[in-house]
């Protein structure tokens, strides 16, 4: 099955090389570029690479720039108190900057750091 699925691929790479080229360069592997074009419905755009992801000391630097916090995908804010409060839902929600904070920047353990309320 695998030796099936890698000749088609192969076989499917070959057949995208123009007629002008030699053999040796078509079955000869290509080094990835550093940026890639993406082309979807007619539209061209150029995808950079990612940039550091910033890390924050405290809440009160992270709540300078992201305001309500930053969460990771599916967190729900567990609200808690005597009041109950309203669970903050406009939290930024990025998993990879989220992942790239000190732990003790989300003391509920709710998936959002530093979130205000």
């Amino acid at each position: 099955m695998y030796f099936k699925r890698t000749a088609l691929a192969v076989t499917a790479a070959i057949a995208m090389v123009p007629a002008g080229l030699p053999a040796a360069t078509a079955a000869a592997p290509a080094q990835a570029p550093q940026q890639v074009a993406v082309r979807a419905a007619g539209a061209t755009s150029t995808a950079a690479p990612t940039a550091a992801l910033r890390r924050f000391k405290n809440c009160a630097a992270l709540n300078r720039v992201y305001k309500h916090g930053v969460g990771k995908r599916g967190a729900v804010d567990r609200a808690a108190g005597k009041r109950k409060a309203k669970p903050v839902r406009n939290f930024t929600v990025n998993t990879r900057l989220y992942n790239a904070q000190p732990r003790s920047l989300d003391r509920d353990r709710d998936g959002i750091a530093c979130e205000k309320h």
